[in-house]
């Protein structure tokens, strides 16, 4: 490992848009169930996450409390405004603020913004990242090893090493 990891989660099937916006949806009953099964998984491959930067919209606020529930020692979210109508390059914009002491990122957004910067980000234009050109299902995530101070992660300076999806 690199030293640095970053997790680029998209949050939990969440309910159909209602009267109360998009940014109000919740997660649905899969959905809720995505996230929980999702926690274990994390924590067994990363162990830890040091940093949760989290949009701001209600589906990837509950979709994080629910995966920091199987993560030990979850840190609190970090809720942005920003990233939940962030793009690629605001994201960047973000993650170049992580102190540089910091190992493991976990970034909890929206999609066409998480396959789109994994795919940026890999360096080896990989079979998966490849895949993640299409675009990532709800709760999976992609992992890269980051071998770069956070300030400069930028296109193709890292690598994508996997998906991780919830347990069936």
């Amino acid at each position: 490992m690199t030293g640095r990891t970053l997790v680029l989660l998209r949050h939990a099937h969440a309910e159909p848009e209602t009267s109360l916006g998009d940014a109000r949806r919740t997660l649905s009953a899969h959905g809720r169930r995505q996230a929980a099964a999702l926690g274990p998984v994390l924590a067994e491959q990363l162990g830890h996450v040091d940093v949760a930067l989290v949009s701001s919209a209600l589906r990837t606020t509950e979709t994080y409390k629910l995966v920091a529930s199987g993560l030990p020692e979850a840190p609190a979210a970090d809720v942005r405004e920003e990233l939940y109508a962030a793009g690629p390059r605001e994201v960047l914009a973000l993650l170049a603020e992580v102190p540089e002491d910091v190992e493991q990122v976990l970034v909890v957004g929206h999609e066409p913004t998480i396959s789109s910067l994994a795919h940026l980000l890999d360096g080896e234009r990989s079979a998966l990242a490849e895949m993640l050109f299409l675009g990532i299902s709800t709760a999976n995530a992609a992992v890269l090893e980051v071998p770069v101070p956070w300030a400069d992660l930028d296109r193709s300076t890292a690598r994508l090493v996997r998906i991780l999806r919830p347990e069936p």
